[in-house]
C-alpha cells in the first residue's frame, strides 16, 4: 500500500481531466522549491467553498516544505478528497494523473518529531512507517491525541472559520476508494466510481 494514514482503523484525488501543458510540466518537474517562509497561508479553493490553511516551518519544517513545495507545483489542482471519515480525518493528496502519481511516489521526506499535537483542524501527513511522507495529507476532523505517539507530525492548521467548509466535505464512500487505483487510473477510475467526492479545484499560497 502508498503512502496511508497508518491507525488501528483500515487506512486510506481528483477531479478533472483539463489541465494546461505548464501545470502539467510544473507538477512534474524536479525544481529545487524552498525552504518555505517561517509561516504561511495556502488557500484551497474546492468544490464546497474555500478555506486557508496556515503552516508553521518550526512545528514540522519537513512537512512544510514539503506542502509548501507541492503547492507551488500546483500538484493539490483537480484533487480529490478520497477519504471523509466523519470524526476522523479528511484525506487528499494523490494525483488524478497517473503520471503524477508515478513521479512523486518515491520522493519521500524525513519525519519530523511531534511537537504540536494532532488537534482538531491541524493538518499532518500520512504515513506508512517512518520515512515514508509523499504527498498525502489529512484534516483532523477532531482531537486525534492517539496520533501523537505514533508520530504524526502537524505542520499547519484550517484557521479562519475554514472548519465549516472542511466539516461540509461529502462522506458519502468513507474509506471505499482504493489508492491503488487512483494512482494507476486517476480521475477516471473517480469520475466513474466515485462521482460526488468533493475536491481542490486549486491551491495557491497566499502573498504575506
Amino acid at each position: 500500500m502508498r503512502t496511508v494514514l497508518f491507525v488501528s482503523l483500515l487506512s486510506l484525488c481528483a477531479c478533472s481531466s483539463q489541465r494546461s501543458q505548464s501545470s502539467h510540466e510544473e507538477q512534474l518537474s524536479d525544481k529545487v522549491i524552498g525552504p518555505a517562509p517561517a509561516v504561511f497561508r495556502v488557500k484551497l479553493d474546492t468544490s464546497k467553498g474555500p478555506f486557508i490553511v496556515e503552516a508553521h516551518r518550526t512545528w514540522a519544517p519537513y512537512g512544510a516544505d514539503r506542502f509548501y513545495e507541492l503547492v507551488e507545483k500546483k500538484f493539490f489542482d483537480d484533487t480529490r478528497f478520497f477519504r471523509v471519515v466523519k470524526g476522523f480525518v479528511v484525506q487528499f493528496g494523490i494525483s488524478g494523473f497517473p503520471d503524477v502519481a508515478a513521479h512523486w511516489r518515491t520522493k519521500t521526506i524525513p519525519d519530523d518529531p511531534v511537537k504540536e499535537p494532532n488537534a482538531r483542524g491541524t493538518v499532518t501527513f500520512a504515513t506508512a512507517g517512518p520515512s515514508t511522507r509523499t504527498t498525502q495529507i489529512f484534516i483532523n476532523l477532531a482531537d486525534n491525541t492517539m496520533l501523537n505517539a505514533q508520530g504524526f507530525s502537524p505542520f499547519g492548521r484550517v484557521v479562519d472559520d475554514g472548519m465549516a467548509v472542511v466539516d461540509k466535505l461529502d462522506s458519502e464512500y468513507g474509506e471505499t476508494p482504493d489508492q491503488g487505483q487512483i494512482e494507476s487510473q486517476g480521475n477516471e477510475y473517480l469520475k466513474a466510481n466515485f462521482p460526488n467526492l468533493d475536491y481542490i479545484k486549486t491551491a495557491r499560497v497566499l502573498q504575506q
